[in-house]
């Protein structure tokens, strides 16, 4: 035997989760060179979705504490890529995304671009369009079965 494993004895969902846990250090590790992590990309993005949201609210969103949120936005703050403001007593603090987290945004995407172009290299673009088909089926709508959306950098 030539050291392969026959077809039809691959598990999808093994692959699936394998080839999901390689890509995302893969991704963390080009992200690392904008200063960011796949962690404070989802906050940056869901933040630029919507600034309304709570600590608690992007929290459950992302499948972490309040507190660990908390250490994220501090550290989104201290990247200068998002700033508190203030309304008054009674309201809560609100997130505004700045400049250069609009800047960082785009450059992460341009980075989970260039990922999905290496990835996919092999593929047609009717391959793509069919193995995108079948995830979102397969795995239903993002953020469905759960609180959770995917933070992905399409932000």
């Amino acid at each position: 035997m030539n050291g392969e494993v026959p077809e039809s004895a691959l598990s999808t969902v093994m692959l699936l989760i394998t080839g999901g846990r390689r890509l995302q250090e893969r991704l963390d590790e080009r992200l690392a060179s904008l200063g960011l992590s796949l962690r404070l990309l989802g906050a940056l993005g869901h933040v630029a979705r919507d600034s309304e949201l709570s600590y608690s609210d992007l929290a459950r969103r992302a499948g972490v504490t309040s507190q660990s949120m908390r250490a994220t936005v501090l550290l989104l703050e201290e990247l200068g890529a998002v700033r508190r403001t203030l309304p008054g007593q009674g309201h809560r603090a609100r997130l505004e995304l700045t400049d250069h987290g609009s800047s960082l945004l785009s450059d992460a995407r341009t980075v989970a671009a260039e990922l999905d172009a290496e990835v996919l290299a092999g593929l047609t673009a009717e391959s793509r369009r069919a193995l995108n088909h079948a995830l979102l089926h397969a795995l239903g709508p993002v953020g469905a079965g759960s609180s959770r959306t995917a933070p992905g950098p399409r932000g």
